[in-house]
This record gives C-alpha cells, sequence and structure tokens, in this order.
C-alpha cells in the first residue's frame, strides 16, 4: 500500500503546535474544575483520491436520531473511556468505532490545545493526524446511531474565498462556515477547522461579512 507524506504545511503547523496557545484556537477555556466529561477529535487530513498532493479532510454528518447535536458536523470522536491512555487513544478508538479508520495508517502528529464546549459541558481535545496510508473505500457509517455519513472535502475547495461564509445563531453566536455536499459544517468544528487552515498558512482572504442567519 502506497505511503504518503503530509504536507509541509501540516507539519509545519504541527511543529508551531507546542508554542500556540489555547486563545489561538477558541476563546472557550475549560473551567477550573474541569468540564463535565473529557473528550477527543481526530482532525484528519488525508490525500485526494484522485490527486494525491490534493489534501483533503473527513468530517462527519451526526446521526439525525442522536439526542444532542443530531444531523450537525463533527470530526470523528467521542468522551473518554476508562480504558483510554490519553486523548490520543480516544480519538484513534472512536474513529475505528465510528467510521472504520484503522489506526496503523495513520500518523499523529500532535495534539491542540484542550477546549470547552460550553453547549455541552464538554472539554474536547483535538488530535491533529494524517493518514499515510489512505484506504478511502474503507470509511463509512459504521456506527449509524452516531454517524450518517462520512465526508472528504479538499482543502482547496474550504479556502476558496468564495465558499467561505459565516453564520449567526439565533443566540447572537456569529462564526465561520461551509457548504459541504449539503451539509452546514459550522459550530465547533467550523471554529476549529478555520483557526487550522489560517494558521496553517493556507486560508486565503475571504469576506467575513458575509452572513446567513442559522435556521434550527
Amino acid at each position: 500500500m502506497t505511503t504518503y507524506p503530509p504536507p509541509a504545511w501540516l507539519t509545519g503547523l504541527a511543529d508551531r503546535l507546542p508554542t500556540l496557545d489555547r486563545e489561538a484556537f477558541s476563546r472557550f477555556r475549560p473551567p477550573p474544575e474541569g468540564g463535565e466529561r473529557h473528550s477527543a477529535v481526530l482532525m484528519l487530513f488525508a490525500p485526494g483520491d484522485a490527486e494525491p498532493e490534493d489534501t483533503t479532510v473527513v468530517i462527519t454528518e451526526r446521526s439525525h436520531s442522536m439526542r444532542r447535536h443530531a444531523g450537525q458536523p463533527a470530526f470523528p470522536g467521542g468522551g473518554t473511556e476508562p480504558g483510554d491512555a490519553d486523548a490520543v487513544h480516544t480519538a484513534l478508538r472512536e474513529a475505528w468505532e465510528e467510521i472504520g479508520l484503522e489506526s496503523s495508517g495513520v500518523e499523529v502528529l500532535g495534539q491542540l490545545p484542550t477546549l470547552h464546549l460550553s453547549v455541552s459541558g464538554y472539554d474536547v481535545t483535538p488530535v491533529l493526524a494524517w493518514w499515510r496510508r489512505p484506504a478511502p473505500e474503507t470509511l463509512w457509517a459504521k456506527d449509524p446511531r452516531e454517524v450518517a455519513r462520512v465526508l472528504r472535502p479538499s482543502v482547496a475547495s474550504l479556502v476558496a474565498p468564495e465558499a467561505r461564509f459565516q453564520v449567526r445563531h439565533p443566540s447572537g453566536f456569529v462564526g465561520p462556515a461551509w457548504d459541504v455536499e449539503g451539509l452546514l459544517v459550522w459550530g465547533f468544528t467550523g471554529g476549529i477547522l478555520d483557526r487550522v487552515l489560517d494558521l496553517g498558512g493556507v486560508a486565503q482572504p475571504w469576506d467575513r461579512g458575509r452572513t446567513r442567519e442559522l435556521r434550527l
């Protein structure tokens, strides 16, 4: 099976992660006593199917039957279990359970600071990774109770200025978003993706005044 090296922008970002504080990614700090539960998500970048140099990122659409955040975008991941050694173990275990990702082909590049989701009360550690031995046909909604489908938009399509806009939640929250194959990518997932592309140096200038009202 062919092995692909990660793009320079991604390894450059990974090298910088130890120097970046939490505020570089989110203004929401975990409370001093910690959130209700700790979790981890896998930000998995991968070579493109037809053109390996056209980097993609794995995003899931959550099952529409879930009690929380039904039908919303997410990175593979979930809550830490007692047997998990660390955030990396949690993220990889959850990715296997949710979308059938074999961890043997994944290169973990680093961890973002632990962030807080005020809506759920969870503390979340995003794990940055590269799929060095991709097998796209193996990714699927393995656990339909949690995942409706798996998407792999290209980084090129995500950084295109015409694809960029913000959404305004009825609560007043405004954040970056994308329309990916009919799935609105926004919220925590959209915000972290925006920051990673920006800090990785691949984002392009775009009109942040282009805003859509979010209807729930």
